[in-house]
């Protein structure tokens, strides 16, 4: 509550002004900001995001807004966002009237997605016996049980009552709906332990406020239920991650979606309209991975990119086979209709009818798989803000809908320029295995973007492919996208020293302990651990480029450290439990 002091009535006198509502100044410095601010030059200001709606928790206001330096540099997830937005809708409106569709201007076009969540639920009372998921929000080491997910019976399984956790979720779902979020769909995921909600999709920057809100309602109510939440990528050894499905579509604002051939061709007049906006997206895939794997690094998707669990970072698009015909029917030269083989299952029972089912198999191997009237990120990692996700998505295809209008302008015929870029960026179409290991080795031959390394995705912002893109979109500048590259090396970084302070602490404090008091375990060993860590540690700190200090913690993290846990793991096994702390 906003109060004032009448010095004529000496009395307190409520001062609330709208004007308080729509712009605010903080400490821009503060925050990471890769050089943008610094404590001489620290002002950043707010402002009101009128794209995403105002809400009410309990006795706080919560405004959704941008946030940028006093040069008008963007300092969020958000800005960026918002002018990727823009220009999706300014060139694929343009874009749309060069196929036939005359109010396009008039509407503009609008991106949509659902980001489903994943999550951990533990013990609270386990969760304060260790060190490393309380400080780093995963295991660092810990031998894995006789017992995983072995069996496949997690997944989707009743939620009981015999845990807190139904209970958890049922409260989770109701805070979120008294704010207007309203969460669909609970289950349990693969994992032990594991489980999801998903939201009912809507524009971009509306679903990634209430998907950042709800990551916080699940911390919170997990706790009045004695539980602890995980939104880590990898949180456990041995058993699957956590990831956020970025569910993403672009409609007009009039709501004709542009990824279903029938309501876009006839809101066009054009029957050619769809499989010439598929050519551009396809396009802009092969053309910008890099920038599509930059989006989803982080430092927890370094232990699940193509571990089984999650697609490879090797960024192809599944299509299927019915739709990959089609396109290809029409790079060839035959503008046939799209006509889908839906099909029906009749199971032989007589009290269960046949029921239809899609035209196409599901393929969660792929990132970026096609499932009619939308594309799904498969990769996103659980913990992220999918702001940069997003923003990469928009403003690719905004720049493929830029260089189609160009060149139709310039005489050129849509069907021509959509046959050439099939033809040229048809590599990056893949409807197989993805986790096998000859489709990799012919996708990596092909040409198709495949940066494992995380360190190496997020160095990406700083080529000059990139940094023209952004800027000719009007998305960020050299600076904004060059501080972003700083800020995420410096996050990879700072999380792999936490990682590894804790792991020293832990065999330290409990490890060496517990081996000295059993008289048995690789006690040699863990003494060495302890030192070669220590001295990584200490060469990251002496480096000062941002890029070698990230190369060096990601080599600490999952060379040096994934080694040396194996040693912590040896003494667990062998110590007896009632010395094991």
């Amino acid at each position: 509550m906003m109060l004032k002091f009448n010095n004529k009535t000496n009395k307190v006198e409520y001062d609330f002004k709208g004007k308080d509502l729509v712009q605010g100044e903080t400490d821009g410095s503060s925050f990471p900001n890769g050089g943008l601010r610094a404590t001489h030059t620290a002002a950043g200001y707010l402002a009101i995001d009128t794209s995403s709606p105002v809400f009410l928790r309990g006795d706080t206001i919560f405004i959704p807004s941008i946030f940028v330096s006093y040069y008008g540099k963007a300092l969020d997830e958000k800005t960026p966002l918002l002018r990727a937005n823009d220009a999706m809708s300014t060139h694929g409106a343009r874009f749309l009237k060069h196929l036939g569709m005359e109010d396009a201007i008039e509407h503009g076009l609008k991106a949509n997605i659902g980001l489903e969540q994943e999550l951990f639920l533990i013990s609270r009372e386990q969760f304060f016996r260790r060190p490393d998921l309380q400080f780093c929000g995963r295991t660092v080491m810990g031998r894995v049980p006789p017992r995983d997910q072995e069996m496949c019976d997690h997944y989707m399984g009743a939620l009981s009552t015999a845990t807190p956790a139904l209970a958890c979720m049922k409260e989770i779902q109701d805070e979120c709906f008294k704010m207007g979020i309203p969460l669909k769909t609970r289950h349990r995921e693969v994992a032990p332990g594991q489980f999801e909600f998903a939201p009912e999709y809507g524009i971009n920057t509306v679903q990634i406020d209430q998907n950042l809100t709800v990551m916080q309602v699940i911390e919170e109510v997990a706790a009045k239920h004695g539980l602890a939440a995980l939104l880590q990528e990898k949180p456990f050894d041995g058993i699957n991650g956590s990831g956020k499905h970025n569910n993403w579509s672009i409609a007009t604002g009039n709501d004709i979606p542009l990824f279903l051939p029938g309501p876009i061709n006839k809101a066009t007049n054009n029957p050619v309209a769809f499989p010439i906006i598929m050519a551009a997206v396809v396009a802009a895939i092969d053309e910008h991975g890099d920038l599509m794997r930059m989006s989803i690094a982080s430092p927890g998707n370094d232990f699940r990119l193509g571990a089984m669990e999650a697609p490879p970072a090797i960024v192809s698009t599944y299509l299927g086979a019915d739709m990959t015909n089609y396109l290809k029917a029409f790079k060839d030269g035959d503008s046939k209709a799209y006509l889908p083989d839906t099909g029906s299952i009749d199971i032989g029972v007589k009290h269960i009818p046949a029921f239809n089912i899609p035209s196409e198999d599901r393929n969660r191997t792929s990132p970026f798989p096609y499932g009619g009237a939308r594309f799904e990120f498969r990769a996103v990692g659980s913990s992220q803000n999918c702001s940069m996700v997003n923003t990469v998505l928009n403003t690719i295809c905004a720049a493929k809908f830029a260089e189609f209008s160009d060149r139709i302008e310039a005489g050129e015929t849509a069907v021509d320029i959509a046959k050439e870029a099939l033809n040229k960026h048809w590599k990056v179409i893949f409807n197989g295995n993805g986790y096998d290991l000859e489709s990799q080795a012919m996708l990596t031959k092909s040409g198709v973007w495949r940066i494992d390394s995380g360190v190496e995705a997020i160095k990406c912002l700083g080529s000059e492919k990139n940094l023209a893109l952004f800027d000719k979109m009007g998305v960020m500048a050299k600076d904004e996208m060059l501080a972003r590259e700083v800020s995420l090396h410096d996050h990879y970084t700072g999380t792999v020293v936490m990682e590894a302070g804790s792991f020293c602490d832990m065999v330290n404090r409990h490890v060496i302990p517990s081996v000295k008091a059993a008289g048995q375990g690789p006690l040699a060993g863990l003494v060495d651990a302890v030192k070669i860590i220590t001295k990584a540690q200490e060469v990251i700190h002496e480096t000062e480029n941002h890029y070698e200090k990230a190369c060096l913690a990601r080599v600490l993290r999952l060379e040096t450290m994934v080694e040396l846990r194996k040693v912590c793991d040896a003494a667990e096994e062998i110590v007896p439990a009632d010395l094991w702390t």
